[in-house]
């Protein structure tokens, strides 16, 4: 197993260097990320590369037995090549271009940065292509991060003309799919289309939905020319990933074709971050983690681990004693095959200054070491259980397309698109069965057989491929459950007329719908007992049923002919429609029941307590900050607990 830390040497006198390699191995240190944001060091003047510096700590590191994945330092180009080409740098919506002095500036749209990137990244990774230590190659750092997806450049408007030229061929069909007749924006030449930087009211939603996939579109094209510079340079053993982060559903750039041209991909796993006054919740961790294992469906690496209080401007909340430790073994548990902490020492200067390392500027060991090397221990003693593969039969499904829609037109102020899903996710993941998080399109080039139960909420682009799709997937035995707002749009983000075929489907015709704004409910009651009552949120659907049966209803004054749930079987199967965003004790009750209609083994446990099988092998996590007992079983605060079956027993 993959297990160690971010190092940079290049912040420290180079006589420290010998002695930090000799605590690290000491600790358990079999590999460490360098060099990531280090160009003008490779580079000090343009054309001029020496990686002597490198060359040393590599040899120091290789002596040591540890291994090295190096990152080409693209996220931060050297201030001579801003000074020389000052268009690099990207610009915002308001028209400001950024200032030198930050990280991912650039514009991926710029042919300069593209060249001088891949001549960097071509002249180290020929330089260390046979080098032995080096396992890996990551790609830039976090691309997209802090807002660097967007950029509002002449270049970028140039270049998206050319993206909807090839798309659309000739205006007129453009203007047929953004229907430019409405607000008089119909447009006679390509170059009269805008970008959609600030404007009274809102822009056209076609245009917003073609500007995101333009944007990531310029990402790909980007990523993909470095990674093949390094495949075509590289050593046959070293391997090629990407460190992608959290707020992933907020990034203008599918990662599901992004992955595709990565060996593997890399996670900056940070449960709380700066700012932050605790946490994000257990189910939203770990479908995070399950989000990374979903990109190429396999296992991924953690290369950035929280072991310390994160921030630049504002420090965030502090993980507790052994509760950085927990989240480690917990995501080593969720399909990591790879955990390095960020970092092996906290900064004394620059931005980063009060993003704690395992040591501190004081330089001692201290506890946060002490949990580093517990975790190490326990990931290499139990690496067998923690290698276990993860059959899911459960998948939550996601589109880029529907995310840049609602992103375009939100349509309630309580709708938190990354939050909607955690909830959904919830509600199977409190009932301890493993759920896969992937892309609709991605579990549609799977078999029929790959999952049972699919999540789909807020689907509102549903296209007649992924329809006839569903239909087949419910029909053979698959159950679906899907809802508000569902299958209204085409691919041109724009409302379908006539006949709703997707609420066909589910057998059900939606009369109408309205937005729950924050801190708004709706009174939902149960058909089954007419007594049990609880609330829906975000908003609402109007269902009729036709020929699906009602399962809930509301119940205001005015709204109580309308059902609110509703399911409808097709062949073996059946489509669960939820007119409402549920509170969770509907949630967990409706995940129970498909689960055991699916026959899928599941174990509710309290609030916080997870437990993972894992072959004939149970991890417990305890993700609460009190003692938590279940059955005959009391686990202390972030307690992380292997269990194995006797084989003899």
């Amino acid at each position: 197993m993959i297990l160690g830390v971010d190092y940079y040497p290049e912040h420290w006198p180079e006589t420290m260097i010998a002695e930090d390699i000799e605590r690290m191995k000491t600790a358990g240190v079999n590999t460490v990320r360098i060099g990531e944001f280090a160009w003008h060091l490779m580079e000090p003047t343009e054309g001029q590369y020496d990686f002597s510096y490198f060359d040393h700590v590599v040899q120091l590191l290789k002596a040591a037995d540890i291994h090295i994945i190096f990152g080409t330092p693209t996220a931060t180009f050297p201030a001579w090549l801003a000074k020389r080409h000052p268009e690099i740098i990207a610009t915002t919506a308001f028209g400001i271009q950024h200032a030198f002095g930050g990280r991912r500036l650039y514009c991926y749209n710029i042919d300069v940065y593209r060249e001088k990137a891949k001549a960097i990244t071509k002249a180290l990774v020929t330089h260390y292509r046979d080098e032995k230590a080096i396992i890996a190659w990551q790609i830039d750092n976090e691309i997209g991060h802090e807002g660097s997806d967007q950029c509002y450049c002449k270049t970028c408007h140039h270049v998206f003309h050319d993206f909807l030229m090839t798309k659309y061929g000739h205006i007129h069909a453009l203007n047929e799919a953004y229907g430019t007749v409405f607000w008089g924006q119909t447009y006679n030449d390509f170059e009269e289309v805008p970008m959609p930087t600030p404007t009274i009211t809102q822009h056209n939603p076609g245009l917003a939905l073609d500007w995101a996939r333009f944007r990531s579109e310029s990402i790909y094209q980007y990523v993909d020319g470095l990674t093949n510079v390094v495949r075509q340079h590289c050593g046959k053993h070293q391997r090629v990933l990407h460190n992608l982060y959290g707020g992933y559903f907020d990034r203008a750039f599918d990662q599901v074709r992004f992955s595709e041209v990565f060996d593997m991909i890399g996670y900056d796993h940070y449960p709380v971050w700066g700012g932050l006054k605790a946490p994000i919740s257990p189910a939203h961790i770990t479908m995070a983690l399950s989000y990374m294992r979903g990109l190429k469906h396999r296992p991924f690496w953690v290369v950035e681990a929280i072991m310390g209080a994160q921030g630049h401007d504002y420090i965030g909340y502090m993980p507790r004693e052994n509760q950085a430790l927990m989240w480690s073994l917990h995501a080593l548990a969720h399909g990591s095959e790879a955990l390095l902490y960020f970092r092996w020492r906290g900064m004394t200067h620059g931005a980063e200054q009060f993003c704690q390392g395992i040591l501190d500027a004081d330089n001692r060991d201290n506890q946060k070491l002490n949990e580093v090397i517990t975790c190490f221990k326990l990931a290499n003693t139990n690496e067998s259980v923690l290698t276990t593969p993860i059959e899911a039969a459960v998948a939550l499904c996601y589109d880029y397309d529907n995310r840049w829609s609602w992103h375009a037109q939100p349509q309630s102020d309580a709708l938190n698109y990354t939050d909607l899903l955690a909830h959904y996710y919830n509600a199977f993941y409190r009932h301890n069965t493993f759920v896969d998080v992937r892309s609709i399109n991605a579990v549609m080039t799977g078999t029929f057989s790959d999952y049972r139960i699919l999540v789909m909420p807020i689907m509102q682009i549903v296209d007649d491929q992924m329809l006839q799709w569903l239909k087949r997937f419910v029909e053979n035995g698959g159950i679906l459950i899907t809802g508000f707002r569902s299958g209204i749009k085409g691919r041109h983000n724009q409302l379908l007329f006539g006949s709703n075929a997707f609420a066909a489907f589910c057998g059900i015709q939606v009369e109408g719908f309205e937005s729950l704004g924050a801190g708004l409910s709706c009174p939902v009651i149960c058909d089954e007992d007419r007594q049990t009552t609880e609330f829906g949120t975000i908003g609402r659907d109007l269902i009729v049923p036709v020929s699906a049966s009602a399962l809930w209803h509301y119940g205001d004054t005015g709204f109580e002919q309308y059902a609110a749930l509703t399911v409808q079987t097709h062949g073996k199967g059946a489509v669960y429609y939820l007119g409402t965003c549920f509170a969770e004790t509907i949630m967990l009750n409706l995940a129970e029941r498909v689960l055991g209609a699916q026959g899928i083994k599941s174990r509710k446990t309290p609030a916080g307590l997870e437990c993972i099988q894992k072959g004939d092998a149970t991890v417990w996590v305890n993700h609460n900050h009190e003692n938590t007992c279940f059955e005959d079983k009391c686990f202390s605060p972030y307690e992380v607990r292997f269990e194995t079956v006797d084989a003899n027993e």
